[in-house]
């Protein structure tokens, strides 16, 4: 068994002391110890990284003149389930150190991360007891490491620096943290000059004997012995000589400059850093000796953060600027930030907001995505001074802006212009001629809160023409309300060149449409609720708009039934990308932030981390560094592959292909990468490659693929590097391109298609059928079409379906099929990964029919002499009549010609009058009466053939079909 990852070192000039142990800490986790110095000559908690790289490490420390077998004893955070023991061979030499990377998985031994309050605890090895040998508890991260100081004997703090293998960094050199931070040469007051000086490290820090000068190197003062400054804390030197008008102030150890400070003029108060002892001199605001510096206020234009679009942005995320004043504001070299202090972009020249306008400030300029929980903040050129800032926690359904002096979800969005402040209800569709039961106006709630829409009022081009809304009524969140305006007393029809308009209470017009004739179908906003007005594909009274070129979704090809499926809390949220391994024994999931693999296994009704994989790889680039923002994951012929927007830490977008060989136990490395920033030109950070998927040449071939770079067929021979074709989803433009990787880490682009979705978010090839399955999240209610090879060689939809019913509209960026390897009972399972982790849990399963989708039954025909099947078949009420985007239920009955009951599998077609095409579901049948359902009506009304076909089990039995016609309308009546 391969030992954790461990570093040696000997110091043999450390005193020798004898062997102590700490006082029982208890058994029970949550209970802190009080940390203290160990008794002479033990094995001791040396130094504790958590915050300062890849890995967290813990360091041990033998003060004694012996090397201490430590194999067995256990280290543990401040959980008891976290249990680390010391691999066999694990020895601290006397006067030596040992430190153990906690953080890594190794065999046998699952690492745990060390969090911003926690502790650690060395243990003796499982059977001797709980009694801890050293421990020590933090309740905040430190930029360095906490350390004992002195070295292995004294209480524990924050080091100077990190000093892993060796002896701790408990003091700082005066040149690595002493800063001159203020200076006073002229007092108007007439007080002396002085200089003062400040610790910008985390330990105190020795002023002993520091010389200060001026420009004069004939002129010093030595700073006297036993001055130790704290960290953050300041001393103030009054030197013996005066200060000029034109001088310098200067702090030397021997030799060495520690700082130094020079100006040409007195200034009217001091000349100060701001922030303290890292900023730019400048003049201060007002002395402030011996304490923080105040700044000379920056004066700042009228300018304000007005409207954040922070997910499902054109092209991406955006920072829309006002400038309040009555002249143009040049914000060239203004910063615009989040919430994350690493995330500044510096506006670039030419960034002018007109007076009274507005300045658009684009994902691919701020170099970012905005977050969820997220801030939008306008900086001074200094980098600091805050102009004006807004923060939100949770993303809008449309944007967030300024209404008056209230920070809101706005009604609409409008990028670069007036915020949308009104009520968010607006007229969405129009019946005027043949509507059920006559003409009417459809209301929708753009907002994210229900509106009291009790006194609104709806009229055409009469103004004596008006109907008003029933106190009592309130539109729900993304809701309709259906004002029926024909018929009844005051009721009035719509004309062939008619308007209509919507008042809210107060008889302030909220709304208007007009139009010059009766639509074939209705007038309706596309897209729903925010779009133009146009003739719709199909009437949806009450329902989401259905606008020519939408896809309509049916039914999800398997059971409604969903469920989580991994244990609550595991994965706080980021989970985007996830696939099966080949067998279906695993499933690879990855996590964007921080950017990480994960390996998970089966456990019951779960998905739980594999042994060794607690916590998931973290996933860099080829030379070891950055955080890969990892949002698909495909196996591939030689690899996992990775999908990616950009590195995390910084560097604005950067969507690449990347491979990983996963056979390490630590952090992996790209071991190739193929970024196609210059396919994806101006593309936001947050905004690129969502999704990817792996399809063999075999099967290209086989399906007549055209490679659209030569108009020809699809010839691997033109791609010896490559084995197949990788296929990944935009998430910005909602495309998806297919590409040949080369060797070199160049590509080559064999096909592109739009998927229909504004961004897609998942793809996965389907072996079994040989379809693309096409995700989009809830920006699309949770929707996945199926892409197949046609016959003119491009990639088509086949068929568009909804999310499972059972399932929550939800971040899904993530889903995975079974292989049908592992069927069971006609079905394969489902898992979808949750970015948003709702509820606790970032994976839910369901199931789909082993077949990947309805299809038309095909059944053998017996052999003469079996035996028939009678059949009973009821259709609910009404039998010649259907509702349009429902499913028809019908009760059905089988028995044999022997009167024995048969089971077997009913399967209900539906094919629309006219149209060739055919969509089937199917369902068991037990032998006994039972109600089954056709696929989904579509919305348009139309007649439709149902046909009901029964296959039994038993072969001895005929299969039995039977047909029908209905008409479907949206009430499902005449």
């Amino acid at each position: 068994m391969p030992a954790p990852r461990t570093r040696y070192a000997a110091l043999g000039a450390l005193p020798l002391l004898g062997l102590g142990l700490l006082a029982p800490l208890g058994a029970q986790a949550a209970e802190t110890p009080a940390p203290s110095a160990p008794a002479a000559g033990t094995v001791v908690v040396n130094e504790i990284a958590q915050n300062t790289g890849e890995t967290d490490w813990v360091e041990l420390h033998n003060t004694g003149s012996t090397p201490v077998d430590v194999t067995g004893w256990r280290l543990l955070d401040n959980d008891d389930t976290r249990d680390f023991p010391l691999a066999t061979g694990s020895v601290v030499p006397a006067g030596g150190y040992l430190s153990v990377d906690v953080s890594e998985d190794v065999p046998g031994r699952t690492g745990f991360g060390l969090g911003r309050a926690d502790m650690v605890r060395l243990l003796l090895p499982a059977g001797r007891g709980d009694t801890p040998v050293d421990s020590f508890a933090w309740t905040d991260h430190t930029a360095t490491t906490y350390g004992r100081c002195a070295d292995g004997t004294g209480a524990f703090t924050a080091t100077a620096a990190p000093t892993r293998d060796a002896a701790n960094a408990c003091a700082a050199e005066p040149a690595d943290v002493v800063r001159i931070n203020e200076v006073e040469s002229s007092d108007p007051a007439g007080g002396p000059d002085w200089i003062e000086l400040v610790n910008t490290g985390t330990v105190p820090v020795d002023l002993s004997g520091l010389v200060v000068k001026d420009d004069n190197d004939a002129r010093t003062d030595t700073i006297a012995a036993g001055t130790v400054l704290a960290p953050g804390a300041f001393h103030v030197v009054e030197p013996t000589f005066g200060l000029g008008g034109a001088d310098e102030a200067r702090v030397l150890d021997g030799d060495v400059l520690v700082d130094r400070f020079a100006w040409t003029a007195h200034a009217a108060t001091t000349w100060g850093r701001y922030p303290d002892g890292t900023g730019a001199f400048a003049e201060t605001a007002a002395a402030t000796r011996g304490a923080a510096n105040a700044p000379v206020p920056v004066a700042t234009p009228d300018v304000v953060v007005n409207e954040v679009e922070s997910s499902g942005g054109t092209p991406g995320d955006w920072v829309e600027l006002r400038n309040r004043g009555t002249v143009d504001v040049d914000l060239s070299g203004y910063v615009v930030g989040d919430s994350d202090a690493t995330h500044r972009a510096v506006l670039p020249a030419g960034s002018v907001a007109p007076a009274g306008g507005f300045l658009v400030v684009e994902e691919a300029t701020l170099g970012f995505g905005l977050g969820s929980s997220d801030q939008a903040r306008l900086f001074a050129p200094d980098g600091v001074t805050v102009v004006d800032e807004r923060s939100w926690t949770a993303h809008a359904p449309t944007s967030y802006g300024l209404c008056g002096d209230a920070w809101v979800v706005t009604t609409s969005p409008t990028k670069g212009a007036v915020n949308d402040c009104g009520a968010p209800v607006r007229i969405n569709e129009v019946e005027s001629s043949g509507g059920t039961p006559g003409d009417w106006v459809e209301l929708v709630n753009n907002g994210a809160t229900p509106v009291d829409v009790s006194g609104f009022v709806v009229a055409d081009d009469d103004d004596t023409h008006r109907r008003t809304v029933p106190a009592g009524t309130v539109i729900p969140a993304g809701g309709h309300h259906v004002v029926d305006v024909e018929g009844g007393d005051g009721g009035f029809g719509l004309g062939g060149a008619d308007s209509a308009r919507l008042f809210d209470a107060t008889g302030a017009l909220l709304d208007a449409t007009s139009w010059t004739a009766h639509a074939a179908t209705t007038w309706g906003r596309c897209p729903e609720g925010t779009g133009d007005f146009a003739a719709t594909a199909a009437p949806t009274r009450g329902a989401v708009n259905q606008c020519a070129g939408d896809v309509v979704a049916e039914a999800w090809p398997g059971p409604a039934e969903v469920r989580t499926a991994d244990p609550a809390g595991t994965y706080a949220e980021n989970m985007s990308g996830v696939v099966f391994a080949p067998d279906g024994a695993a499933l690879w999931a990855v996590q964007n932030n921080p950017g990480s693999l994960h390996r998970l296994v089966r456990s019951g009704a779960q998905w739980v981390a594999d042994a060794g994989w607690t916590g998931g790889r973290a996933l860099h680039y080829a030379d070891g560094t950055g955080n890969v923002d990892a949002e698909g994951v495909t196996v591939g012929p030689d690899g996992l592959y990775v999908a990616s927007e950009r590195n995390n830490d910084g560097g604005g977008s950067r969507p690449s292909i990347l491979r990983y060989d996963v056979g390490g136990d630590s952090a992996l490395s790209a071991t190739g990468e193929w970024n196609l920033a210059p396919e994806l030109p101006g593309i936001g950070a947050n905004a690129g490659l969502e999704g990817i998927t792996w399809v063999p040449s075999s099967v290209l071939v086989a399906q007549g693929l055209v490679d659209q770079s030569t108009g020809a067929a699809y010839d691997p021979a033109r791609y010896p590097d490559a084995d197949g074709v990788f296929l990944v989803g935009v998430e910005a433009t909602g495309d998806v391109l297919a590409y040949a990787l080369d060797a070199s880490g160049t590509f080559h682009r064999i096909a592109s298609f739009a998927s229909g979705f504004p961004g897609v978010m998942e793809l996965q090839h389907d072996p079994a059928t040989g379809a693309v399955w096409v995700s989009c999240d809830d920006a699309c209610a949770g929707r996945t079409t199926l892409f197949a090879v046609d016959g003119s060689g491009a990639f088509a939809p086949t068929v568009t379906y909804a999310r499972p019913a059972g399932m929550p509209d939800v971040a899904n960026e993530g889903l995975a099929l079974a292989p049908v390897s592992r069927c069971t009972d006609g079905l394969r399972e489902v898992v979808w990964a949750d970015d948003s982790s709702t509820d606790g849990h970032a994976l839910r399963s369901g199931a789909v029919t082993c077949t990947g989708g309805p299809v038309e039954p095909e059944p053998e025909v017996p052999a003469p002499g079996s035996l028939g099947t009678g059949s009973s078949i009821t259709p609910a009420p009404q039998w010649r009549y259907a509702r349009t985007g429902a499913a028809k239920p019908i009760a059905v009955y089988y028995e044999g010609e022997d009167g024995a009951r048969v089971g077997g599998t009913v399967y209900t077609t539906l094919r629309q009058a006219g149209s060739g095409r055919l969509v089937a579901t199917a369902h068991a049948y037990g032998g006994r009466r039972t109600t089954v359902a056709t696929p989904v009506v579509p919305r348009a009304k139309a007649s439709y053939q149902v046909v009901v076909t029964f296959v039994p089990d038993d072969p001895a039995y005929r299969t039995s079909v039977r047909s029908f016609w209905v008409w479907a309308t949206p009430s499902g009546r005449p």
